[in-house]
């Protein structure tokens, strides 16, 4: 009898061992395939994750700026850089063209002796050079003709005299005007026709 009760006592022991595991898997395979389940189960893992992504997105992010501001800085200094050599440069191409005027004006006065035919000659070359340089750097004289409609945005009317033409036109130049570029240096100087 001792060997029935041993025999007996021993077996529901293994059978209660595999229902106990079973039912372990059971509530395993109910977590894994419940994900409100497993949410619910590991919330501290979760927000450590996520602090993590929302860690590596501000340093890229902070990266990003940090790129960015360096770039507008690089940028912002080579615009002054150019901005101040364009000041300091500016006029060089206009000096350099007026240096062959210059040349011919000193040579001119370096003739001893000269006759007023070779100082009028010199006078008019050396005029030639100056309109061209002032042409090369864009410079265009305002020199209009009688009878042009005057345009008080490149004409200054000096005065009004009668005269036979159509009303406020342009009579004589007493001073030629310049412009560069489309910009008005100076007005040419005019006489107008008074109105009728």
């Amino acid at each position: 009898m001792s060997e029935a009760s041993n025999h007996s006592n021993s077996n529901p022991q293994p059978e209660a061992k595999p229902q106990m595991d079973d039912a372990l898997a059971e509530s395993a395979a109910q977590a894994t395939s419940d994900p409100a389940a497993a949410a619910v189960t590991d919330p501290l893992a979760d927000a450590q994750a996520e602090l993590a992504n929302l860690k590596a997105q501000n340093a890229d992010l902070a990266d990003q700026y940090l790129r960015a501001q360096a770039d507008v800085q690089n940028a912002r200094r080579r615009a002054d850089d150019e901005i101040a050599k364009a000041r300091k440069f500016a006029v060089e191409g206009f000096a350099d063209s007026l240096l062959p005027v210059l040349d011919s004006l000193e040579a001119g006065l370096a003739i001893p002796n000269v006759t007023i035919e070779q100082i009028r000659e010199g006078s008019e070359a050396t005029l030639r050079q100056l309109k061209s340089a002032l042409e090369r750097n864009k410079v265009v004289e305002i020199n209009p003709p009688a009878g042009t409609k005057f345009d008080p945005h490149h004409h200054q009317a000096i005065s009004v005299v009668p005269a036979e033409q159509e009303a406020n036109t342009v009579v004589t130049v007493l001073q030629k005007g310049y412009s560069i570029a489309e910009r008005v240096l100076r007005p040419a100087l005019v006489t107008v026709t008074a109105p009728k």
